[in-house]
């Protein structure tokens, strides 16, 4: 099996790349937002990675484990989407002897099929104990009340809404299918980590209505933000040096703090593509 040192590295420095890069609307080290720090972030990474990755976890424990880590050092929710993506990714890899793509997308479809009722009730103590932005009661199983159900058939409940939940359901489709291959064309034309995290930053704004977006505001503001990132998305791949559209990138990110829209969706995403990358690689 690979090292959990490792794997713990790779998920720290994904976190810390995330960080870096100018992601609008979100957090990052040219501007704070929405009540958070990028200290919050650097603090979190720091404290997940120690934990995310141990042996001889469930699932459901390096959910909880990783959450209940958080909150120890900040007093606010900066990475539950990010824990719960890439706790199963994280579980998958230290299943394995190498990493292929296909080794690793196999691991992970069995990781999934593999999770329990158990797994899903310690996840819904974490979101509690998180308590993400938007958080609302639920149709069907609901995190408020006793779990009776696995983690994926919880997330397979919630795919439609939710597509940090739609990973779950689908094998990381996303992540495999877009993020990790955009990130590396990203990073092939502009050699440079951060510049390649904004590109898929955007990549993943542009196809999709961020559903934490959908989630505080509704459908018609997620998707305009969207057809807002469409436009700038445009203009970066346009160029090679994205230094050019910096200025685009900051008064986007000015302008959606100012209405309160937080693609955090897609920022947990982004982190988890970064992440798979650096597992490949």
């Amino acid at each position: 099996m690979l090292k959990p040192k490792s794997i713990s590295d790779a998920y720290y420095a994904a976190c810390m790349l995330e960080i870096e890069a100018l992601k609008p609307g979100n957090v990052h080290v040219f501007a704070d937002g929405h009540g958070m720090t990028v200290h919050d972030f650097f603090k979190s990474a720091e404290a997940t990675a120690l934990v995310i990755a141990e042996p001889n976890l469930t699932v459901g424990e390096r959910i909880l484990l990783a959450v209940e880590a958080t909150q120890r050092v900040v007093a606010t929710n900066t990475n539950l989407g990010i824990i719960l993506l890439c706790a199963p990714l994280i579980h998958a890899a230290l299943m394995l002897e190498k990493i292929t793509p296909q080794a690793l997308q196999e691991s992970l479809a069995s990781t999934l099929a593999k999770l329990t009722v158990e797994d899903a009730q310690l996840t819904a103590k974490a979101i509690l104990l998180a308590k993400p932005a938007g958080l609302g009661a639920s149709k069907m199983h609901d995190v408020n009340a006793p779990i009776s159900v696995t983690l994926l058939a919880l997330m397979q409940a919630a795919a439609e809404y939710d597509r940090i939940a739609w990973q779950y359901a689908n094998n990381f489709a996303d992540i495999f299918n877009f993020g990790a291959p955009h990130y590396q064309v990203a990073f092939t034309k502009y050699r440079n980590q951060a510049w390649a995290t904004t590109a898929l930053f955007l990549g993943f704004l542009a196809r999709e209505q961020d559903t934490h977006i959908v989630r505080k505001f509704g459908a018609s503001v997620a998707k305009a933000v969207m057809q807002e990132a469409q436009q700038i998305e445009a203009n970066y791949w346009a160029t090679n040096n994205p230094k050019l559209v910096q200025q685009q990138l900051l008064n986007l990110d000015t302008n959606l703090k100012q209405r309160q829209l937080n693609p955090g969706t897609t920022a947990d995403l982004t982190v988890a593509s970064v992440l798979l990358n650096r597992l490949f690689n």
